[in-house]
């Protein structure tokens, strides 16, 4: 009976411990983009605009679309998965529309001063970044509307829809992790609270990459 009660409780802690991990999350997506926009006060240049945009279309944006299918942290878990899909794809229109955006804005304001483009390795994962999450909602498209993908089943599709999805997050967070080695937030901030900002992508990354790999193992077990 001991063994059984506690074999039991092993899920449920682990249930809670998967709720308030996605709970964390979802502050620390708006807590850091908030920081962040404090921070570059957009507006005040053509180079305050680059962090703003960028930081919310990864950090808020794209983190929130995958949070969605969160078993554990979605916002709108009680909606149908067809629901989900919609808003999802929403939030990551959102997400490639700020990610141009933060990429004009600084190839905008490199070109008024002057200065090199991509010299960086900041500058040039960003770029690969933003083109591979343009490609990457491009090719979701057929997921939304099945007939534009003959000859492929939806499971598929939708496997690698979240493989390739999975690598383009972890492409951005690494690019806003760079971001934070720059120049300009190094000066910004204090080094307690750099390390403090540098937790905050690197501990989301961490919980998404879970939940992803998790609902994968956990298809993996049905079709087994």
């Amino acid at each position: 009976m001991g063994h059984n009660r506690e074999t039991d409780s092993e899920p449920r802690v682990y249930g809670y411990t998967r709720t308030a991990s996605a709970v964390l999350t979802h502050f620390i997506c708006v807590g850091f983009t908030v920081f962040i926009a404090v921070l570059s006060r957009p507006g005040t240049s053509w180079f305050s605009w680059h962090p703003f945009f960028m930081t919310l279309a990864f950090s808020f944006f794209m983190t929130e679309a995958i949070l969605l299918f969160s078993l554990h942290g979605s916002p709108i878990k009680r909606f149908p998965h067809k629901t989900k899909g919609r808003v999802h794809w929403m939030l990551q229109c959102l997400c490639v529309s700020c990610a141009v955006l933060g990429l004009a804005a600084i190839s905008y304001n490199k070109h008024l001063n002057g200065k090199p483009h991509f010299t960086s390795w900041h500058g040039l994962l960003g770029l690969l970044t933003v083109c591979v999450v343009v490609v990457q909602s491009l090719a979701a498209v057929p997921l939304i509307y099945h007939s534009l993908a003959k000859g492929w089943s939806l499971a598929k599709l939708k496997r690698y829809h979240a493989a390739s999805g999975l690598v383009t997050f972890v492409l951005g967070s690494t690019s806003l992790l760079l971001g934070l080695c720059s120049a300009w937030f190094t000066a910004s901030v204090g080094e307690y609270t750099w390390y403090l900002s540098a937790l905050c992508p690197a501990f989301v990354a961490l919980i998404i990459m879970n939940q992803v790999s998790s609902a994968y193992m956990a298809k993996k077990r049905l079709q087994s």
